[in-house]
C-alpha cells in the first residue's frame, strides 16, 4: 500500500499526487502540514517536509527522488519521455520549476494566504515578474525543439513540476505573456486538457477555499528552505526577512 504525506497548497507534493494518479496507483493521502498529523510526518521525514512517500517498508522523500522512484518500481505508463536528449530536457525542466520558478512564486504568494499584519515589500511582485520572464524565455528557447504542444508527447515530470506553478500565477497578479512565450503558452493550454491537472486544479481550489478557517495548518510562521530564501537575498528583500527572523516568524528544517 502506498502512502502519501502531501499537502493541498504544496507544488511538490502536487507534483507526486498528479504522478500517482497518472499511473493509475492507488494510494492514501495524509495531510501532512496539519497539525494533527505533525509526529506521524516526523518519523518519516525529520525535515518535516512534503511529500514523504511510504511504499510497503520503503520511505522516499524529496518529490524527485520519488518520482524517480516510482518509475523503476511501476514503469507502466511513463512519466519521462524516450530519449536521452528528451529525458535530459524534462529533468532540467523539471529542476528549474523545483527551485526557481517554486522560489519566485512562493515568495509571491505569502500575502495570498498566510496569516500577516504587514504588506508585501516594495518591489516584490515586479521583482518576481521580471525573473519570471528570463525564466519563460529559457523554456520558450529550449521547446524549439519540439514540435507538438505536449512537447514529450504525454505527461511527464517536467509538466508535474510546472503545472502547479503556472497555475497560480493569475491568482497572484503574474502574467504568462501567450504573446511573448507562445510555445510555452500552448503548452500550458495542452495540460489544462488533461484529466491529471484538472483533478489537481479542482483538488487545490476546494483547499484553499478551506484554508483561512484550518486552523490545523501554519500560517503563521512560515517555513522556509534554501532556494526561496536565496531569491529573497539576492534580489535584496533581506531586510524583510532578517525581520521576519527577529520577530520569530521562520521555520527553519531539521536534519
Amino acid at each position: 500500500m502506498i502512502t502519501l504525506f502531501t499537502n493541498g497548497f504544496s507544488p511538490f507534493a502536487r507534483k507526486v499526487a498528479m504522478a500517482l494518479e497518472y499511473k493509475g496507483l492507488d494510494f492514501e493521502s495524509i495531510e501532512g502540514l496539519s497539525r494533527h498529523n505533525r509526529e506521524r510526518l516526523l518519523k518519516v521525514n525529520p525535515r518535516a517536509e512534503v511529500p514523504a512517500l511510504l511504499d510497503d517498508d520503503i520511505c522516499v522523500v524529496n518529490s524527485s527522488e520519488i518520482l524517480a522512484f516510482l518509475e523503476h518500481k511501476y514503469p507502466a505508463r511513463p512519466i519521462y519521455p524516450k530519449g536521452l536528449n528528451a529525458c535530459v530536457v524534462a529533468r532540467a525542466l523539471e529542476r528549474m520549476a523545483d527551485t526557481a520558478i517554486d522560489a519566485i512564486i512562493l515568495n509571491c504568494s505569502i500575502w495570498t494566504w498566510a496569516i500577516r499584519e504587514d504588506k508585501e515589500p516594495p518591489g516584490l511582485k515586479e521583482c518576481g515578474q521580471r525573473d519570471l520572464d528570463a525564466i519563460f524565455a529559457r523554456i520558450e528557447a529550449m521547446l524549439g525543439d519540439f514540435d507538438t504542444p505536449l512537447p514529450f508527447g504525454h505527461l511527464t515530470v517536467a509538466e508535474f513540476a510546472l503545472w502547479p506553478h503556472l497555475t497560480a500565477l493569475r491568482s497572484m497578479g503574474l502574467t504568462l505573456d501567450a504573446s511573448k512565450y507562445p510555445r510555452l503558452h500552448a503548452w500550458f493550454i495542452a495540460m489544462r486538457e488533461h484529466k491529471t491537472c484538472l483533478d489537481d486544479a479542482q483538488r487545490t481550489t476546494n483547499f484553499m477555499k478551506t484554508l483561512k478557517t484550518n486552523d490545523e495548518i501554519e500560517r503563521t510562521k512560515l517555513f522556509w528552505r534554501g532556494d526561496r530564501v536565496e531569491w529573497l537575498l539576492a534580489r535584496g528583500f533581506h531586510d524583510w526577512f532578517y525581520g521576519e527572523i527577529k520577530a520569530g516568524r521562520v521555520l527553519w528544517p531539521e536534519y
